[in-house]
């Protein structure tokens, strides 16, 4: 076991975990950050995507030991009252059925209008490519990215 001084949601959080688990488990586990959801686990189907320096990552193959001096944004911290464009643009096009992979979907979407605030529909694809979403509402989620993308 060792002792990890960690970034999250702009807050220094201490964990005292095996050098190798995953942060996914960290968060949900160990921090009762239970909004990023467990998948697949072998980071094939972003239900477990948070930011790490604001880049859209997998959580469940990334090791806590790996992301120490890193600032991670889980999607508890993408705002405090769900009033992120991206949220926002989710629910006026009404994207989520289950909801199960919901988070991913939109800390994958917030990653990438972070760094590009127009994406074409060939960009929205292939950021959102790899982010598997059961009830299939893919046409929702294009459209939804595309407004958050006018909001911001």
């Amino acid at each position: 076991m060792a002792q990890y001084n960690l970034n999250i949601n702009g807050k220094s959080l201490k964990v005292d975990v095996d050098t190798n688990t995953p942060m996914l488990w960290v968060l949900r586990d160990h921090l009762d950050m239970v909004g990023t959801k467990f998948g697949c686990g072998i980071a094939q189907c972003g239900a477990c995507t948070i930011h790490l320096d604001g880049n859209a990552v997998r959580s469940c193959q990334l090791p806590v030991s790996a992301v120490e001096d890193a600032k991670i944004t889980t999607i508890e911290g993408l705002s405090e009252n769900g009033d992120h464009p991206v949220q926002q643009a989710w629910m006026e096009h009404d994207v989520p059925q289950c909801g199960y992979c919901q988070a991913g979907q939109i800390m994958t979407a917030a990653a990438l209008l972070q760094q590009n605030p127009s994406p074409s529909d060939e960009e929205i694809e292939n950021a959102m490519n790899g982010n598997i979403c059961r009830c299939g509402t893919y046409l929702r989620i294009k459209a939804a990215v595309k407004t958050a993308s006018q909001k911001l």
